[in-house]
C-alpha cells in the first residue's frame, strides 16, 4: 500500500517530524502550554506534504491541471523561453493549504527544462512569472510538434522546486514530476494558434491532475 506523502519531500518530513515530535514530547512533560503548538506543528507537517492519488479525466484532447489552488491569471503572452510565440498562459496560484505535487498536463515528451534563478516575491502577483526564482519544463505533445510549456515558480515562502524528469523522457497525462515546497505558482503555456477551448475560468479551484482546464483539437495533433 503507497503511503499518500509526497516521495519528494521525505527529507523535510523525517526533520521536521521529529523536531515537532521531540517538542511535544518535551512540551507534555515540561511546558503543556506550549504542547498545541508542537502539535499543530506535527500535523502541517504532513498534510503539507500529503500526495492523494487522482482520478485522471480521459479523451484525448483534455489538458488537466498541473496543480492544486486557484486560476489567478489567463491572458495572451509571447512565451520567448520555449514555445517562442504568441501563446495563452494560465496561471494557478498555490497556498499553503494545497498539495504541491506537480503534475504533467498532456502526454508528451519532454524537449526543454531550464532553470532560473532569481526573487521570491509573492507568488500571487503577475510579476513574479518573470522575476522569481522557477524551472520551465517544455514538451512535444504525443507525437506531434506541438509545444507547450509549464512553469514552476517560487513564492516568498517557497525556496526549492523540484522538476523529477530530464530531456528525451515520454511523460503520461497526470503522472508526477515535481513539487515546489511552501507556496508557489504553476504556469501552463499554449500556442495562440492551437485550436484550444478553454474550460476555467479566473478564480475557479483547481486540482492536479484531474480538473480538465480546456481541450486540446486533437486534429492538431
Amino acid at each position: 500500500m503507497r503511503i499518500p506523502l509526497a516521495s519528494y519531500g521525505w527529507k523535510e518530513i523525517i526533520l521536521f517530524s521529529s523536531a515537532m515530535f521531540a517538542g511535544c514530547l518535551l512540551s507534555a512533560i515540561f511546558f503543556s502550554y506550549v504542547f498545541p503548538l508542537f502539535l499543530f506543528g506535527l500535523v502541517f507537517v504532513i498534510y503539507f506534504f500529503r500526495d492523494p492519488e487522482r482520478v485522471i479525466p480521459e479523451g484525448a484532447g483534455t489538458l488537466v491541471s498541473p496543480a492544486d489552488g486557484t486560476i489567478v491569471e489567463i491572458s495572451e503572452i509571447f512565451e520567448d523561453n520555449f514555445l517562442k510565440s504568441d501563446a495563452i498562459k494560465i496561471s494557478i496560484f498555490m497556498s499553503v493549504a494545497s498539495v504541491h505535487v506537480n503534475r504533467v498536463p498532456f502526454t508528451g515528451v519532454v524537449r526543454y527544462i531550464k532553470h532560473k534563478s532569481g526573487k521570491f516575491l509573492d507568488a500571487r502577483i503577475p510579476k513574479c512569472s518573470e522575476y522569481n526564482e522557477q524551472n520551465i519544463l517544455g514538451l512535444t505533445l504525443n507525437k506531434s510538434e506541438i509545444k507547450i510549456a509549464v512553469k514552476q515558480i517560487a513564492g516568498q515562502i517557497a525556496r526549492r522546486i523540484v522538476c523529477d524528469c530530464e530531456v528525451g523522457q515520454d511523460l503520461q497525462k497526470g503522472r508526477r514530476f515535481g513539487m515546489i515546497k511552501f507556496g508557489s505558482r504553476l504556469e501552463v503555456f499554449l500556442p495562440k494558434d492551437l485550436g484550444f477551448d478553454l474550460g476555467v475560468k479566473i478564480g475557479q479551484k483547481v486540482a492536479a491532475g484531474e480538473t480538465v482546464l480546456g481541450t486540446i483539437d486533437t486534429t492538431c495533433l
